[in-house]
């Protein structure tokens, strides 16, 4: 029984049923905090043990101070974790390591054993290589189960040698919205100490868009593996108390605009006014008209406008979908009991304290898509065809290009634009696969060709030009979730077969919905044949195209983009449109509508305007445009009305740990530890506690440092990470060739994340990356130096390879960045790969929340230029060596260090900032990382 300082442990009766709850309410002034802290302040309620969880951490939380820019450390202990398998296998790898660790020690290895529940869904495997045919569901199902068998019987193996860790089989669904729609308990219950609780469903997640489940009011956010483990081991999570940033929105969305539109909008909004490592709220009259398919796309997007979490809070909305997902009914009863009773429930009258408030006028959202390679850059999408000509010809200052738009319009306000729908036709009406002068003349500048290439494509004759559209793919659960905007695109792919329209023969299409719900009601609705008939086949239940898992383009597009250096596209209905990420041969890559990709894929070119041009001629000579074939609100409506019921859900979730028959006859291992396979190129075990101590060695200095790699602003975890197909001419390549894997069965990155020696080889590796060490140079390359080269003579190298080369000669590495490093997906490999390369320190302008957190898990330093300093302005070129001094003293982590800087004889130096936030970072620091952290802890408690 923990403490009660608060005297806050009460009963609450719900029906037949009594659970213990701890009053938010006996904390006096907790009435004025947001949402969110009040499920903070219940969970220190919850867990105060007077040792890690303390009266004076639960005071911080009532007096808060929603201006301060630094509140004080809590500890918090999430309810559960959530794991998505590229992540999710490493996480498996590393505990199954830690028990050998443990028994190396002499300790019990059972005692590696998550402590709160865990769930994996298999979701990021599957490639979308068949597509356009009926088989291609089965036939991407068994390559994906072929390639990744040996991480799949990793996994099965913990599901049954690991207590409170559950797996839901591959070709299921995607994890957040199995999440959404199946694992959420917004009200979880638990025994503990002999009675059952009941307190707020939150929990931490392998993924960066976890946060799609704060639209159901469940309080999570996305994680590295590595702290993902230590909270399945049982440690409290260290985090400073956020600042909350409130969206007060009104009014309701115009005839036209979808969910994607409006969350398009808030992510150039929230990225505008500034919201990283912050908590987002939305509040006030509009919320009610906010389904929840649309609140937790909003909260999907959460991290490509940096905040932590954005939560919309519990009300009668919520109930709804709990009911409509084919929730238990005592279940939703004790939902909405709680929430009523914790002051949890939503009161639109009622306006918290909030750091700031936004406001946000429904009615001004237009339809909009996001790219080409940031998905803050919203584009209204009358202005597409402009924006590419600007694109094609190298100019930056295109219009709506995100941040600048909401910095020159008031902070704290989103203004209505001019009604813009999908019916007007002001605009010139040449048919769009019409070459324009002005485009003639951009191509001309940039040195391309002026005419298309010619392409044959099963038989018939077509063209491919710079700004067409080669990857249509309705994907991820960010949209794939939402019924209204998946029945509208079956609706308008409907439509568009009855007038006659075709997808353009160069366009990749696929779909690849997040639940098998959305096949269920699309053949309720008889709308499957359509989707069919433009190509828009099941191509599998998982993120695909979102991810980078895109598979080939048609071969004849392929040849042609390659020789004739297409700037070509992609649109998607993902949630991420990186450089790089969707696939290697496509450099502009647009977020938009699953009914806007469906558009773009008949369009076949994002020159064409699709306010205004005809998408295409039918066989009768007729044009036809988007806004005759586009579904009214009311048709939309009426689809979902007759075709998503909760059966649907409960049958569909019935048997979802079962998996199909590869799965289940799939044979493994029993055992306490794990049987490695040495000859395995997917599964190894990883080095983490290769010579580790019972007690941590001193922190100490770096002295001779190299620049591995020095980069820009906005590196992300994509630039970072292993992601995507693996090269042939790769470090990667070159080891599984090594190794006897054949090019064709070498799978992705991130199907390979258990297996290190991939891994670090993979590090940096992006084709996208632009290491200032190789000016002119993409991809994974670096400037060698040699001991005695400072300035000059150094020779190209790849980045593993001149890793190897330093660690050979003993000379630590560093890495230096521009602003926001390391956003993005939060990928425990970008810290990993890192460390194992010889990386022990990191000097940047400034950090993304989640990466920063995981360097520190790894043992790197995380160091941050002075506010006005940057490598420029210290005149850093990255050739010279650098020392870093004055890190500990005694028992105690220095808040800024001294780096000095030599070259050809000379020295200067500079102060940096330690980004070690809290005592918890300090202890992982101390540790070499988390894991030794938390194993050091473990055999100190046997």
């Amino acid at each position: 029984m923990g403490a009660n300082s608060f005297n806050a442990r009460d009963r609450l009766d719900v029906g037949e049923r009594s659970y213990e709850i701890h009053r938010i309410d006996r904390v006096d002034g907790s009435s004025r905090l947001p949402y969110s802290l009040k499920v903070l302040l219940e969970n220190l309620l919850r867990n105060e043990d007077e040792r890690l969880v303390t009266r004076a951490q639960i005071e911080a939380v009532r007096d808060w101070d929603p201006d301060a820019a630094l509140n004080p450390e809590i500890q918090y202990t999430p309810a559960r974790v959530l794991m998505q398998d590229f992540t999710g296998v490493p996480c498996v790898v590393d505990l199954v390591a830690m028990r050998d660790a443990m028994t190396d020690f002499g300790g019990d290895p059972s005692k590696i054993n998550p402590q709160i529940p865990a769930e994996l869904v298999i979701d990021h495997s599957v490639i979308a290589d068949a597509f356009a045919s009926p088989d291609a569901f089965g036939i991407n199902a068994e390559l994906e189960f072929e390639r990744n068998k040996e991480r799949y019987q990793l996994l099965r193996w913990g599901q049954q040698s690991f207590d409170d860790f559950l797996v839901v089989p591959p070709d299921t669904g995607i994890c957040h919205q199995v999440n959404l729609e199946y694992l959420a308990r917004v009200v979880f219950t638990r025994d503990r100490d002999g009675v059952t609780q009941a307190y707020p469903d939150t929990l931490v997640g392998t993924d960066s868009h976890t946060p799609m489940v704060n639209g159901l009011g469940v309080l999570g956010w996305g994680v590295g593996g590595i702290e993902a483990e230590a909270a399945m081991l049982g440690q409290p999570m260290s985090m400073l108390i956020p600042q909350v940033v409130g969206v007060r929105l009104s009014g309701d969305l115009r005839e036209g605009a979808t969910a994607t539109d409006l969350v398009l909008t808030v992510a150039e909004l929230l990225r505008g006014v500034g919201v990283v490592g912050k908590f987002v709220e939305f509040f006030g009259p509009g919320v009610a008209n906010v389904p929840l398919a649309t609140r937790a796309t909003i909260g999907n997007m959460s991290p490509e406008y940096g905040s932590t979490s954005t939560m919309f809070p519990i009300d009668a909305e919520t109930i709804d979908y709990l009911r409509l997902t084919g929730r238990d009914d005592e279940q939703i009863r004790l939902v909405e009991a709680y929430a009523r009773e914790q002051g949890l429930w939503h009161d639109p009258g009622h306006v918290p304290d909030f750091s700031r408030v936004v406001d946000l006028d429904l009615s001004s959202v237009e339809p909009s898509i996001a790219g080409p390679s940031r998905p803050q850059d919203r584009v209204p999408l009358g202005d597409a065809p402009r924006t590419v000509l600007g694109l094609l010809a190298g100019d930056q200052n295109r219009p709506h290009s995100g941040e600048d738009d909401v910095d020159n319009a008031s902070a704290d306000s989103f203004p209505a634009s001019d009604p813009i729908s999908l019916g007007s036709s002001d605009g010139d009406d040449a048919p769009p696969r019409q070459v324009s002068d002005e485009q003639l003349t951009a191509n001309e500048r940039l040195g391309w060709p002026s005419d298309p290439a010619d392409v044959v494509i099963d038989g018939a004759k077509a063209i491919v030009d710079h700004g067409d559209v080669v990857i249509a793919a309705i994907t991820s659960c960010t949209n794939t979730s939402n019924p209204a905007v998946m029945l509208g695109a079956a609706l308008l792919a409907k439509k568009a077969v009855e007038r006659g329209l075709r997808t353009r023969p160069w366009v990749k299409t696929t779909l690849a919905p997040g639940s098998r719900v959305v096949t269920d009601y699309f053949e309720r609705s008889g709308l499957t044949p359509y989707l069919d008939e433009l190509g828009f086949n099941l191509v599998g239940y998982g993120c695909t195209t979102c991810i980078g898992n895109s598979g080939p383009l048609i071969t004849e597009v392929s040849d042609a983009v390659g020789e004739n250096d297409l700037n070509v596209s992609a649109v998607l209905s993902g949630n991420r449109n990186f450089e790089g990420r969707i696939h290697p041969e496509v450099k502009m890559n647009f977020l938009a509508s699953p009914p806007l990709v469906i558009a773009y894929a008949l369009a076949g070119s994002l020159h064409t305007d699709l306010l205004s041009q005809p998408l295409g001629t039918n066989d009768d000579g007729e044009d036809v445009y988007l806004r005759e074939i586009w579904p009214t609100d009311e048709e939309i409506k009426q689809a979902v009305d007759a075709n998503v019921e909760a059966q649907m859900f409960t049958d569909g979730y019935s048997d979802i740990y079962a998996g199909d028959d590869n799965w289940r006859e799939m044979s493994v291992p029993d055992g306490a530890v794990y049987d490695w396979d040495d000859a395995s190129t997917y599964i190894q075990r990883p080095p983490y506690f290769d010579g580790m101590t019972r007690e941590p060695e001193p922190v100490r200095d770096i002295s001779g440092a190299r620049v591995l790699a020095k980069l820009g602003d906005s590196v992300t975890t994509d630039h970072i990470s292993p992601a995507g197909a693996i090269r042939l001419d790769s470090p990667a390549g070159r080891y599984l060739t090594d190794n006897g894997v054949e090019r064709k069965d070498f799978n992705s990155y991130g199907s390979r994340r258990g297996n290190h020696e991939v891994m670090i080889r993979g590090t940096f590796a992006n084709v996208r990356l632009r290491n200032e060490l190789v000016p002119g140079v993409e991809g994974g390359f670096t400037t060698l130096w040699q001991d005695s080269e400072q300035g000059s003579g150094g020779e190209q190298a790849a980045i593993y390879d001149a890793a190897v080369s330093y660690q050979e000669r003993g000379v630590p590495l560093v890495v230096i960045a521009g602003r926001d490093y390391g956003s993005g997906s939060s990928r425990d490999w970008a810290a990993k790969g890192t460390r194992l390369l010889g990386v022990r320190a990191v000097i940047a302008q400034s950090f993304e929340r989640i990466h920063r957190s995981n360097l520190i898990g790894m043992g790197v330093l995380p160091l941050q230029f002075r506010d006005g300093e940057s490598a420029e302005s210290l005149n850093l070129d990255g050739d010279e060596s650098y020392s870093i001094s004055g890190v500990a003293s005694g028992d105690r982590l220095a808040e800024e260090v001294t780096v000095t800087v030599e070259k050809e004889g000379r020295s200067r130096e500079f102060t940096a900032t330690v980004r070690i936030d809290t005592p918890a970072e300090a202890a992982y620091y101390r540790n070499d990382g988390i894991l030794p952290y938390v194993l050091r802890k473990l055999l100190g408690d046997s």
